[in-house]
């Protein structure tokens, strides 16, 4: 029998308020890291192409995107058109949320977007390693009240709780079709923008909460040479910030804190890269970045990709 009627291929979004842990899900659920996580709100910027292949199955193309929120500058602005555009463009919704008995605003905004549409949607209820069985199904029939979802799914994204029974979920919505990627294809995100990314994500873990949201990377250069050792990459990088005191604090004493953010970010791009890394980081600022759309731009935030 052809190949093209024996598997399955799609598209799947992750959506969820921001920090529910859809960056933890995605990682899982690939079984690699790609996704950078933290447990700051707004982590994820852009939308995160991943993909799990099953040789008997088919292929999940993941989309990973920034949590719905109310946006208060350009830059949140963008990050909610992402997260929304992408309902319109796959086959099957995954929406992550915590486990409560409340449904807010934020969620009430996300069920609004849902009744919108006729994609299947899947209920994740996510940490449910947190709290009591019959506490579960008390919240599985909040929400089913609230919307008619095509499955609820209990799940810790962290500790990898009930995440087969998504995949086999998941293939039970998809079309058959090709497979869209190679079956060695991890991720469509180009190895510069994942570098960028793992340099955010440290500085996300080492700084204080007021200043990351005010913060972007760029990859100045990235070439790799040979050296005694084998391969070795030389990348430069530039942490963009939005003010000087800003600035002073991501530097920190006699260049303390960049050496840390640096130091985390090197061990884990060398994992990436599989070979020796010399990275190099700079600090700019650029005032209030987040409400220019030129600068939004030259950060990688384009209107034009979503």
């Amino acid at each position: 029998m052809d190949s093209i009627n024996t598997t399955k291929s799609g598209f799947v979004t992750i959506i969820g308020r921001p920090n529910v842990g859809k960056s933890t899900l995605m990682n899982h659920l690939i079984g690699q890291k790609i996704a950078i996580t933290s447990k700051k709100p707004q982590t994820t910027r852009n939308r995160i192409q991943t993909v799990y292949t099953d040789p008997e199955k088919g292929q999940i193309v993941f989309l990973d995107t920034p949590g719905i929120h109310k946006a208060k500058n350009k830059l949140g602005e963008y990050m909610v058109n992402v997260a929304e555009s992408t309902l319109k463009d796959v086959d099957v919704i995954l929406w992550l949320v915590e486990p409560s008995n409340f449904i807010g605003a934020g969620e009430q905004h996300i069920i609004d977007l849902l009744k919108k549409g006729t994609t299947p949607v899947i209920l994740l209820i996510n940490k449910v390693d947190t709290i009591d069985k019959p506490k579960v199904i008390e919240y599985i029939d909040t929400y089913r009240k609230a919307y008619d979802f095509d499955e609820i799914i209990p799940i810790s994204a962290l500790r990898n709780i009930g995440l087969d029974d998504v995949l086999e979920t998941i293939f039970k919505y998809l079309p058959y079709g090709p497979m869209f990627y190679d079956e060695d294809t991890v991720t469509d995100q180009p190895e510069r923008q994942i570098v960028a990314e793992i340099i955010r994500e440290k500085a996300l873990h080492a700084l204080d909460d007021e200043i990351p949201h005010g913060i972007a990377v760029t990859i100045e250069s990235m070439k790799y040479r040979k050296n005694n050792k084998g391969q070795l990459a030389d990348i430069e990088a530039t942490i963009i910030c939005e003010k000087n005191s800003h600035k002073g604090i991501i530097i920190g004493k006699q260049g303390s804190m960049l050496k840390k953010i640096g130091t985390n970010a090197r061990y884990e791009i060398e994992k990436l890269l599989e070979c020796n890394v010399n990275l190099n980081l700079w600090v700019k600022v650029k005032k209030d970045w987040r409400d220019s759309d030129i600068l939004m731009k030259n950060f990688g935030y384009r209107e034009e990709d979503i």
